[in-house]
């Protein structure tokens, strides 16, 4: 899949050392893969949550931080759509439209 956009990733990790590797590999699996539908990257990743409008919310760092991602996998594209703090994701009112 295309991902859009790794430098959005890199400020945050720069922000967040802690965060690299675990970023790092969550960009590594979705870029070498081809997904068809929520179900095949939730089988990689366990603990990560469907919401509507094809966004999936990962949990990095053992849920320290949150990555929301919206996927079009017609265009096998994904977008990164939020990145931050668990604090920061709980502020936000409506997920399913960032």
């Amino acid at each position: 899949m295309r991902i859009f956009s790794k430098g959005t990733l890199r400020v945050f990790w720069e922000k967040y050392p802690d965060a690299r590797s675990a970023l790092e590999t969550w960009y590594s699996i979705i870029d070498n893969m081809s997904f068809q539908n929520p179900n095949e990257i939730i089988r990689y990743f366990k603990a990560a949550d469907t919401v509507k409008n094809n966004r999936i919310v990962f949990n990095i760092c053992k849920n320290k931080y949150r990555l929301i991602v919206k996927f079009e996998y017609q265009y096998q594209s994904a977008y990164v759509r939020f990145i931050g703090t668990h604090k920061e994701y709980d502020l936000i009112k409506n997920i399913e439209n960032i």
